[in-house]
C-alpha cells in the first residue's frame, strides 16, 4: 500500500505535539478522524508508530525512523506548491528565514518591510538563533535561508556568493561607565575591568578571541555570559560592563545615548555576513523575493 501524504503530515502533527488531543485541535480535527488516520497509516507501514499512554503517545522505533522522511516530503510538498504558485505569478507562502542577533535586530526589519510592502501575499517566520543552532535548522528544512556570518561551505550548506555585506564590531560601554573619564585607554585598562558576553561556541567569542590573542592576551575577565542580546545590552547599558559588538546590533541605543563604542583600535574589526542556503533542491519562491531585496540593499550601499 501506497503512503498517503495526508496521513504522514498527521503523523509528523503528533510527533511533535505528543499527543492525540494537542494534534487534533492544531489540524482541526476530530480525535476519532485523527486516529483512523494513523491507524491506517499504521497498516500502510506494518507497525505500530506510537506507543499509546494515559499521558500522551510516544513514538516506536520504526516512528522514530520515519519521522524525519515525514518530514522532508512535507518539506517538499510545501515547496513545490510555493514554487507552481510562483510559477503561475502568485506571490504567495511563507518566508522562512534565520539570522543571528545583530542581522535579526536591524538588517531583516528593513528587509522585510520592502519585501512585503511589494509582496503583500507573503508570511514570514523569523528564527533568531546563534549560527550552529541556525545551520541545523537550515539542513532539517525548518528554514529555508540563514543570514550570518560567513563561514566555509559544507556538504549540505552553500553561502550566496552575491548576497555579501560587511559590518564593523567594536567595544561598547555605557555612556557613564567609569572607563571614559581615563583620558587615553589601554588593552590593560580593559582587560581587567567586567564583561558581558556571548558564550564560549559562538561566533562572536571566537572573534574577540583571535582580536585579544592578536596582542598577545587572553580574554577579558567575561563574569556574566548570555545568549540573550536584550540581556547583553542591558547589562551594558545598566550595569557598567564591557561588551563587544557590531554597531548594527546597538544602533537603537547609541542613538538614545545610552551605549557608545570606546576607542580601542585593536579590538575594532570587520566582518562579512552572506546569505546561506541547502545545497540540494532549489529555493522556494519566497525566499528568493527576499534575497531579491538584499541584492538591492547591497547594490545601493557598495
Amino acid at each position: 500500500m501506497a503512503y498517503d501524504l495526508t496521513q504522514i503530515e498527521h503523523f509528523a502533527v503528533i510527533a511533535e505535539a505528543g499527543s492525540l488531543g494537542r494534534a487534533a485541535m492544531d489540524l482541526h480535527l476530530t480525535q476519532p478522524a485523527l486516529s483512523r488516520s494513523i491507524r491506517r497509516l499504521e497498516e500502510a507501514v506494518g507497525a505500530p508508530l506510537f506507543e499509546r499512554h494515559t499521558k500522551g503517545m510516544m513514538l516506536t522505533d520504526i516512528g522514530r525512523a520515519l519521522l524525519p522522511h515525514a518530514k522532508s516530503l512535507q518539506h517538499g510538498v510545501r515547496i513545490a506548491r510555493e514554487e507552481v504558485d510562483s510559477m503561475r505569478g502568485l506571490a504567495r507562502g511563507t518566508i522562512r528565514v534565520g539570522a543571528i542577533a545583530s542581522i535579526s535586530s536591524v538588517v531583516l526589519p528593513e528587509l522585510l518591510t520592502s519585501v512585503i510592502a511589494k509582496w503583500p501575499g507573503l508570511h514570514v517566520q523569523v528564527v533568531e538563533d546563534v549560527w550552529n543552532n541556525l545551520a541545523q535548522a537550515l539542513i532539517r528544512g525548518e528554514v529555508d535561508l540563514v543570514l550570518s556570518v560567513e563561514v566555509p561551505d559544507t556538504e549540505e550548506i552553500v553561502s550566496i556568493k552575491d548576497c555579501r555585506w560587511k559590518d564593523a564590531s567594536g567595544m561598547v560601554a555605557a555612556s557613564t561607565h567609569p572607563l571614559r573619564k581615563k583620558r587615553r585607554l589601554s588593552l590593560a585598562d580593559i582587560h581587567s575591568a567586567p564583561w558581558a558576553f556571548l558564550p564560549k561556541v559562538t561566533e562572536p567569542y571566537e572573534n574577540l578571541q583571535r582580536l585579544f590573542a592578536a596582542q598577545g592576551m587572553g580574554m577579558p575577565n567575561i563574569v556574566v555570559e548570555t545568549r540573550s542580546v536584550l540581556v547583553l545590552k542591558s547589562l551594558v547599558a545598566n550595569s557598567n560592563f564591557l561588551s563587544w559588538m557590531p554597531e548594527t546590533m546597538y544602533r537603537a541605543e547609541r542613538h538614545s545615548g545610552e551605549i557608545h563604542s570606546l576607542p580601542i583600535k585593536e579590538l575594532t574589526g570587520d566582518r562579512t555576513l552572506t546569505a546561506f542556503r541547502r545545497r540540494a533542491g532549489f529555493l522556494p519562491g519566497p525566499s528568493i523575493k527576499l534575497l531579491e531585496e538584499l541584492r538591492l540593499r547591497d547594490s545601493n550601499q557598495i
